[in-house]
């Protein structure tokens, strides 16, 4: 082990003594052991992770080095099969925090807020603002410019500089070329707002240019607070030290490991560049349909990647490492929140709930990025750590859950009432029995070109559907996960998977309701899943 690798695994602290007494989780539902006038109300500490995948130690990765996270981990309930509903940053989010599914709210790219298309929501932040929580927003937590000011008590709160943030001479001066030549040119440079709600003066509509842009990875030699994301857990051990004596939701959003990798020289240290290995699966599955490819533009724009083709496999080594050492960063930065938390002495009375908005290509297929529907973007990492909860800490579970599930789930853990219209279930029952039969299935979209791609994940099968909508498909694919976790091969049109076909598409068009177990309320969320 590297004095760099020791030094991070000892520093992030062991778990304080457990006096988790106050809580406990009964039917499903959250209740206080001592009577309600004593008891303080729950906190809500929620983290979001910017492309996070679940690859960490805690999900059984023996490279990342993710000591804060497993810390977590161990305190509170590991979801191995969490989905989002699309994979990629605003729809992600607007999806779980408005607890709608993106064919009702109808965002599918980053340039629309939600207030436009559904304005009468109640966002879960809100829907804790509206019955007495203080409610605040550091970070990244809707998409860039995209914020939603009913759903905090205060203005929310952004390091001064958030992108690209580079630190090196040679990012910096590529920057700041290519934003001469792009001026030189006219090439508009700052987004342009292109609608305003008259009473928030929320952006609703925006137009995205391309920034200028420098390397896909830094390795900085600066401390970690120089950067966005240590900027982030500052503020956020400042906000709690001040809201401690409050009921809270505090919503702490990182932004790494989203490109560029810039990290620290001392997280790069923790992945030697000769043993970093790529994907062992870098061609497209066999006979997949077109549609469910992408070229991952997003990662093109930066120096030194190619505008097509493949990359090279020493800038694919540098990439895999990158966006490594930019996870070890964001979890040393989680860390020091959750030190915080136990210093104040928060832990017993606080809901901590982690999660990524999707996840993330590192070449699987010969993609990067997200924007597929492919198991590697569409499950992300989910821990619901609850006080008091002895067969939901250091648990693992296999069920099938989605980002709709946190809004109705959160509302229930801390008593709160459920509103109208949610399309997810509460996962409350899981903390009591995470072996429990739960969904059949998860749902997740994609948009490409003129058609929408809809899959449906259950216990062993991925089953997409490429369709313009209200016609026929014009792709299909269907990957079995016990013979191929892959996702290398497209059997769709196999003879003998016929029947199998029939029976997903049913089950992909009966809606997201019939996949709950039996039991499941749908008085309040009975819209279709697509």
């Amino acid at each position: 082990m590297t004095l760099a690798m020791s030094r991070l695994l000892s520093g992030c602290g062991t778990p304080g003594a457990s006096k988790a007494r106050l809580w406990c989780v009964l039917g499903g539902v959250l209740t206080a052991t001592v009577s309600a006038a004593q008891a303080p109300r729950m906190n809500v500490l929620f983290i979001a992770v910017d492309d996070l995948r679940p690859q960490l130690g805690c999900y059984g990765d023996p490279v990342v080095k993710s000591p804060c996270i497993d810390r977590l981990a161990r305190s509170g309930l590991v979801f191995n099969r969490a989905y989002c509903q699309q994979a990629v940053c605003s729809p992600s989010r607007t999806s779980l925090l408005t607890g709608l599914r993106p064919d009702t709210t109808r965002i599918y790219d980053l340039n629309t807020h939600f207030r436009k298309t559904v304005p009468n929501a109640v966002t879960l932040p809100e829907h804790f603002r509206k019955n007495g929580y203080h409610t605040q927003s550091l970070g990244k937590i809707y998409h860039a410019d995209l914020d939603d000011p009913q759903s905090w008590s205060v203005p929310y709160w952004m390091p001064e500089r958030r992108f690209p943030t580079y630190a090196t001479e040679e990012n910096l001066l590529l920057v700041k070329m290519k934003t001469k030549q792009m001026r030189i040119k006219g090439e508009p440079r700052a987004d342009e707002i292109l609608e305003e709600d008259p009473k928030t003066h929320a952006t609703l509509k925006i137009k995205r240019h391309q920034r200028a842009l420098g390397r896909a990875w830094e390795i900085a030699e600066v401390p970690d607070n120089a950067l966005p994301d240590g900027q982030v857990a500052d503020h956020a051990v400042e906000v709690l030290r001040t809201v401690k004596d409050s009921a809270f939701f505090l919503a702490v959003g990182f932004f790494k490991p989203h490109l560029p990798f810039v990290a620290p020289k001392k997280y790069y240290d923790l992945y030697p560049p000769e043993a970093i290995k790529i994907a062992s699966n870098p061609d497209p599955p066999t006979d997949a349909p077109d549609l469910a490819m992408s070229d991952w533009g997003e990662l093109r724009h930066y120096e030194g990647i190619p505008k097509k083709g493949p990359l090279p496999e020493e800038t694919a080594r540098q990439l895999i490492r990158g966006y490594r050492a930019a996870t070890s960063y964001t979890d040393a930065q989680i860390g020091r929140v959750l030190d915080e938390l136990d210093r104040l002495g928060l832990r017993e009375r606080t809901l901590i709930v982690l999660w990524g908005d999707h996840g993330w290509h590192l070449g699987e297929h010969g993609l990067w990025c997200k924007h597929t529907n492919f198991e590697e973007t569409t499950r992300s990492l989910l821990i619901l750590s609850v006080p008091g909860c002895p067969k939901a800490t250091g648990v693992h579970t296999d069920a099938l859950v989605e980002f709709v599930d946190i809004y109705p789930t959160l509302s229930e853990l801390c008593g709160l009432p459920r509103p109208e219209g949610l399309e997810g279930l509460s996962m409350a029952p899981l903390l009591n029995d995470p072996n429990r039969a739960w969904k059949k299935a998860a749902f997740s979209q994609f948009p490409r070109r003129k058609t929408m791609g809809h899959s449906v994940r259950t216990d062993r099968f991925r089953y997409t559907e490429w369709a313009v909508p209200g016609q026929e498909p014009v792709g299909v694919e269907l990957y079995d996960h016990q013979v191929d976790p892959g996702e290398n091969r497209n059997i769709a049109r196999q003879g003998d998977m016929k029947d199998r076909v029939q029976e997903l598409r049913q089950l992909l068009h009966a809606g997201y309701t019939a996949a709950w177990p039996p039991g499941a309320s749908v008085s309040t969320a009975s819209r279709p899943a697509r």
